[in-house]
């Protein structure tokens, strides 16, 4: 008798996870949709941009949008604005009073994508030196966005990181588009967490050679310390690059 072949299974925890995930990628791209949409509609917001060397090329790699001001402007992108979907993808906030309302508003948003390029979760910024409101607002974890295991701008550099047989690590999503616009591709940012283990081995699929550009005010200082014990523990090469306090990759 011949022996077919045995078809290897997916689990159904697999299946049910790939179904769970699916809906909220697809919220979030059409999130993501949205507030490109918002931005060419947005004169300020594409000022601000420009004035930071932003231009709409760079934007439009990186999937740059805008959050307009305002409480409930996703009901405009989405049909059910009270879909439990969209507080669990962290787009939608439910107040005590049961009030529902945009959790990114009055911001440039920038799209994390994953390693294969889906968009995950955002990170919004104000353009105003307004000290009452925090300068970042991220997502929240969901069952898609796991902080410690995400580094910004992976899927863009992944490929030059391979190339180039180097890693260069930076500290928030404006330092990533920077180098980038400098001509530097092979860079990531650990944004809106301190470096993981996670992350690390991550690089490590592409390269053992990293590079950390941190700030030279103590938290960059004791930031890239922490960093290097890491990525030393994994077995990789680290050099450091601190730049004078005050200056980052930005500058």
């Amino acid at each position: 008798h011949s022996v077919g072949m045995q078809v290897p299974k997916v689990s159904e925890r697999m299946q049910s996870d790939r179904a769970k995930k699916a809906p909220l990628t697809e919220l979030m791209l059409r999130a993501a949709r949205f507030y490109k949409e918002q931005l060419k509609a947005s004169p300020k917001a594409i000022d601000y941009l420009k004035n930071r060397g932003v231009s709409g090329e760079v934007a439009r790699t990186f999937g740059i949008g805008y959050a307009p001001d305002g409480w409930q402007n996703l009901g405009a992108a989405f049909d059910d604005y009270a879909a439990a979907e969209l507080q669990s993808a962290g787009l939608v906030i439910r107040n005590e009073q049961g009030r529902l309302y945009d959790r990114f508003r009055g911001r440039v948003m920038f799209p994390i994508h994953s390693q294969a390029g889906r968009v995950i979760g955002f990170g919004g910024r104000i353009m105003t030196s307004d000290k009452t409101r925090p300068k970042y607002v991220n997502s929240p974890e969901s069952e898609i966005y796991n902080k410690s295991k995400v580094l910004y701008g992976i899927s863009f550099a992944k490929h030059a990181i391979a190339a180039n047989d180097m890693c260069f690590l930076v500290e928030g999503y404006t330092d990533v588009i920077s180098m980038y616009r400098a001509g530097v591709q092979n860079v990531v940012s650990s944004s809106g967490t301190s470096l993981t283990t996670d992350q690390i081995r991550l690089i490590k699929r592409y390269t053992p050679n990293i590079t950390i550009l941190y700030d030279g005010d103590p938290a960059g200082i004791k930031a890239s310390f922490r960093g290097i014990d890491m990525i030393l523990e994994q077995g990789m090469n680290v050099k450091v690059v601190l730049f004078p306090d005050g200056e980052d990759p930005d500058s």
